[in-house]
């Protein structure tokens, strides 16, 4: 036999004595790691204990909130309209600029207004210049009558004639007070102060009296009012918890406060107050009227915007505040959490829940001041466990020593 045929029986040998070796390796590896655990728990080690992320109960007074949906409007809004028929000479203002009360805005044509205004200030200097006449006339008449050298009856018709007069007189001043009013609607000006928007007309235009032609609007925003509107049901359910003395109302007497919230949740600068609850429920919808007044004094506000109204109507005392992981939901024992004794052992704990303010719920019962309530690391309790480590657990779901998991979500109403 050659050397070739030599090694073509060989490989097949050498491959299998090296699989043999490495089975036999790993055999030895798993005896003697079981040999390891075997000598631990002979040795009575135990596993640490879990690490959970707590929060210590403090109760307090909590102010309950409510996001609504509102819409905002100016305090004041005022139309400016045409009140003389002519043609539009010039528009005097800057669009979407702050404007003041009496500022000139637009003129209108005033050559016919001031041919009136002429016209009735001749008519009047001709009353008057009768009326003197009358008044001379009676002047005259007057110690004739007495000497019997006019008769009475002359006497009488001049004296007719001075009243008409001075009442020619009177209507000749009316009508040149109209002409005056009249020639002054040809500049138009600012009723309020504000901010004005886009021009409606433009110079050349033909604007008329009798049709109120709209210009343009003025409206105040340093001061907005929100539309909001809330379920009669709730309004009710709020009532009832504040007679029946559960809960306290916000303020004291004040009126209630009111966050606007922007679409992506950021908190306006300025807080508003509410003025007052509709005595009437919306048929069609169900809902009732709100209104508060927020202030805007850089304008970052503007009428017609949506937004998001949280209104503080009322307080729980003696409260809790905990996020809403660490509540299970709807359990066969109710509604629970997990608190943590002194001695680091775990057990269950049956709270009454109130409302949720965001990501967390009100506990109005069932916990006491200083005890640990687990939020984070619940995954890690398993069956036989005696004890856990406890480290504080923060708002973005991360213990202060940055061990604690953060939390995927909110849990919901249900349990988890």
């Amino acid at each position: 036999m050659n050397m070739t045929q030599t090694s073509r029986f060989q490989g097949p040998a050498l491959r299998k004595a090296a699989t043999l070796s490495a089975l036999a390796i790993t055999v030895a590896l798993t005896l003697t790691a079981c040999g390891e655990k075997k000598g631990q728990e002979q040795s009575g080690e135990a596993p640490p204990p879990p690490e959970v992320g707590v929060v210590t109960v403090q109760p307090g007074t909590i102010a309950l909130s409510t996001d609504l949906p509102g819409r905002l409007e100016s305090v004041r809004t005022a139309q400016v309209r045409a009140r003389a028929t002519g043609i539009l000479l010039k528009r005097v203002f800057t669009e979407g600029a702050e404007v003041k009360e009496n500022q000139v805005l637009y003129r209108i044509d005033p050559a016919p207004y001031q041919a009136a205004q002429q016209s009735a200030k001749a008519q009047l200097a001709q009353a008057e210049a009768g009326l003197a006449q009358n008044r001379a006339t009676v002047a005259r008449y007057r110690p004739l009558v007495a000497a019997n050298a006019v008769s009475k009856q002359d006497f009488d018709a001049a004296v007719a004639a001075e009243l008409a007069s001075a009442a020619q007189v009177a209507a000749g001043k009316a009508a040149v007070r109209t002409a005056d009013i009249n020639l002054g609607h040809t500049t138009v000006t600012a009723p309020i102060s504000g901010r004005i928007g886009r021009s409606m007309v433009t110079e050349g235009a033909l604007v008329s009296a009798a049709e109120a032609t709209q210009l343009a609007v003025i409206q105040q925003i340093n001061l907005l009012y929100i539309n909001i509107t809330q379920s009669a049901a709730a309004v009710s359910e709020l009532r009832a918890a504040l007679q029946s003395g559960q809960l306290e109302r916000a303020g004291k007497g004040e009126a209630a406060k009111v966050e606007i919230l922007y679409d992506d949740g950021r908190p306006y600068e300025h807080p508003g107050r509410l003025l007052f609850t509709d005595i009437t429920v919306d048929p069609g919808t169900g809902q009732v009227s709100l209104r508060a007044e927020v202030p805007n004094p850089r304008g970052l506000l503007l009428p017609g915007m949506y937004v998001r109204a949280r209104l503080q109507q009322a307080e729980v005392q003696n409260a809790v505040l905990l996020p809403q992981q660490a509540v299970t939901r709807g359990g066969a024992k109710g509604d629970t959490v997990l608190v943590v004794a002194d001695d680091n052992s775990v057990a269950q704990r049956v709270v009454k829940v109130g409302e949720s303010q965001g990501a967390q719920w009100v506990i109005r019962d069932g916990l006491k001041a200083g005890e640990k309530v687990i939020v984070d690391g619940v995954q890690k309790l398993r069956p036989g466990i005696k004890a856990v480590k406890t480290v504080p657990w923060s708002p973005k779901g991360q213990t202060a020593q940055g061990n604690a998991q953060a939390a995927s979500a909110p849990a919901s109403a249900a349990s988890r």
